[in-house]
């Protein structure tokens, strides 16, 4: 598992004191809120003085960035989280973490490929799992869902009835 985590990129500056505009890359904007730094890809850490939510944006003070012209040259940069300081809640993953996991029935044991992609569809998430050119998609729920095994790259499902048509 990776030690830092994308969670936004710095897509504009926010009037003249130095704040800089944040796409967030989270299930919602007010998660970048908890965190006092946040890095960039080379591991350089960023103070953040304070920060706010704003419609799906969030507006960030970062110390040492006091004009805007200071805040102009991060544009573009993308931010990440030391994953230690992340509290999730029980039974939330993140996204980085579930692609890649090799995905099996719990039942039979047969294979249906690999969570290449994670939709977020309001209700619950949808994992993609691939397979050469199938793609299959399954609800991200404890009906289905069984068992996540970080450690051993892998996940069992068990399909609800109707949801794989090529199931049996």
């Amino acid at each position: 598992m990776k030690k830092f985590l994308e969670v936004g990129k710095i897509v504009a500056t926010q009037g003249i004191r130095g704040e800089v505009r944040v796409q967030p890359w989270c299930d919602s904007p007010a998660f970048l809120l908890d965190f006092d730094t946040l890095y960039r890809q080379d591991g350089t850490a960023m103070e953040v003085q304070r920060a706010r939510v704003q419609k799906n944006i969030v507006i960030v003070k970062f110390a040492g960035i006091e004009r805007i012209e200071d805040g102009q040259p991060y544009i573009g940069t993308v931010l990440y989280i030391d994953r230690d300081d992340a509290q999730l809640p029980e039974g939330s993953y993140f996204v980085q973490d579930l692609l890649g996991l090799e995905v099996y029935d719990a039942d039979t044991g047969a294979r249906y490929g690999e969570v290449v992609e994670v939709s977020q569809t309001g209700a619950n998430d949808v994992y993609h799992v691939k397979d050469g050119d199938k793609l299959r998609l399954v609800p991200a729920i404890k009906e289905v869902v069984l068992d996540i095994d970080f450690a051993g790259g892998s996940m069992r499902i068990r399909p609800l009835e109707g949801l794989f048509d090529d199931a049996h």
